[in-house]
């Protein structure tokens, strides 16, 4: 590990606890006061001067590299603490057999589709979901669903069932059992893109022979779209403050399998933040 991602022992750092993924955060400078209070969608208040400020309104998704971090960040938290590959969770893609472009029918079809889905297994389990949309490249809308069926060891439902309770086109039933870190890999799945030809670069990697463009997609996120949704089941992780030292009661000897570090710089306040994560299925 080099001396960049070095944390000290004696540094105060956040730590997200997530089944068995558990994510170290450490900030150079903490800002522990309020700077700017919410007056309304459009105004809000600088608190160290009392002057009422007009928010600046960002024309697309890509404008806001910071906003989106976040919401894939806290997606990914999500998902790593309601699901982890177990035999009673599903990962289904629903799609539509048309370019269907409108996103508000589509979030009424999924709503649709998960009543009649929690309809039909009422005698058998509760079922818990965060649903997430996904743009195409050419304007159409798919939706990709994690569920949890939580009052069941396993659960088989046949793509031909799926696709006729949701009835608007192809649908995908799969499981994740074999993937250690579902929600890093789905939301990487949610934000690259598949690219053609022979481009290589830093934002170029592959898998499975193909080639894809690390986070191309955001782009096609308009603002202000709920880009996933969860039933009232699904819960937030554990996140606590404490010493770097007093982590090994969590992660044990568990060396981290991912380092980063990097600047995030807004107006004249510039950061320096550095993460571990720990995948302890990987010790």
């Amino acid at each position: 590990m080099g001396d960049e991602y070095k944390i000290k022992n004696d540094d105060v750092v956040t730590v997200t606890k997530m089944n068995h993924v558990v994510e170290v955060q450490y900030m150079e400078k903490c800002n522990c006061y309020q700077t700017i209070k919410k007056l309304d969608k459009n105004n809000y208040v600088d608190l160290a001067t009392g002057e009422i400020k007009e928010y600046s309104h960002i024309e697309n998704r890509s404008q806001s590299k910071n906003s989106l971090y976040q919401t894939f960040k806290k997606l990914r938290y999500l998902i790593n603490n309601n699901f982890k590959g177990s035999k009673n969770e599903l990962f289904v893609t629903l799609t539509y057999k048309e370019n269907m472009t409108c996103v508000n029918r589509l979030y009424d079809d999924f709503r649709k589709f998960i009543k009649r889905l929690r309809y039909k297994y009422r005698d058998t389990s509760s079922i818990d979901y965060i649903s997430v949309v996904e743009p195409q490249g050419r304007g159409a809308w798919h939706c990709h669903v994690l569920m949890r069926f939580n009052d069941v060891e396993k659960i088989y439902i046949a793509n031909e069932e799926v696709r006729s309770l949701w009835g608007h086109g192809f649908v995908r039933v799969n499981r994740l059992e074999n993937i250690d870190n579902i929600g890093a890999y789905l939301t990487a799945y949610l934000t690259d893109l598949e690219m053609e030809g022979d481009f290589e670069g830093d934002k170029v990697k592959h898998l499975n022979g193909k080639k894809y463009i690390k986070g191309a997609r955001l782009h096609l996120y308009p603002p202000g779209i709920n880009i996933y949704r969860c039933s009232r089941g699904i819960k937030p992780p554990e996140r606590r403050k404490m010493k770097f030292r007093d982590i090994k009661n969590i992660v044990k000897d568990a060396a981290p399998h991912y380092t980063k570090t990097y600047n995030v710089q807004t107006d004249d306040f510039e950061n320096v933040i550095t993460y571990y994560q720990y995948n302890l299925k990987r010790k």
